[in-house]
């Protein structure tokens, strides 16, 4: 099985795109807005972060403007953390619109505060749950 890679600032461009989601998410307490980050974690869930509509963004708009990429990264981690996005948005989005509103406001919370340290300190704690996850025994995710 060959791993697949991936510049390693595009998942970093997409914690930028979600921690600007998920802060307006709070502010304005939306389940719709918050339904759509949802559905952007499953698009990165399901296809990879490459075919993610913020990992679209980034190779159309964004890397064509940098250099080749330094550094590149396995593919699964990054995607392993869409997925544990996808559950803290669901959760969300289920406690903006059944209730209780603070377990929207909880979930949504979390998610912004790991999006918020993959986009500022280059921290991602999907990608290390993953890690830790393969340590233990577990299988791998598909690239």
């Amino acid at each position: 099985m060959t791993t697949q890679t991936i510049d390693a600032r595009g998942p970093r461009f997409g914690a930028a795109l979600t921690t600007v989601v998920l802060a307006v998410v709070l502010v304005t307490s939306s389940g719709w807005l918050l339904a759509a980050q949802t559905a952007v974690f499953a698009l990165g869930a399901l296809l990879g972060v490459r075919r993610s509509p913020y990992g679209v963004l980034f190779a159309r708009l964004v890397r064509p403007r940098l250099g080749p990429p330094a550094e590149t990264e396995d593919a699964a981690p990054p995607r392993f953390a869409q997925a544990v996005g996808l559950a803290f948005a669901a959760i969300g989005v289920i406690g903006y619109f059944a209730g209780p509103q603070w377990l929207g406001q909880a979930a949504a919370g979390c998610a912004l505060a790991a999006a918020f340290l993959n986009s500022a300190f280059g921290y991602c704690l999907g990608c290390e749950v993953y890690l830790l996850l393969r340590r233990a025994g577990g299988p791998p995710l598909s690239s």
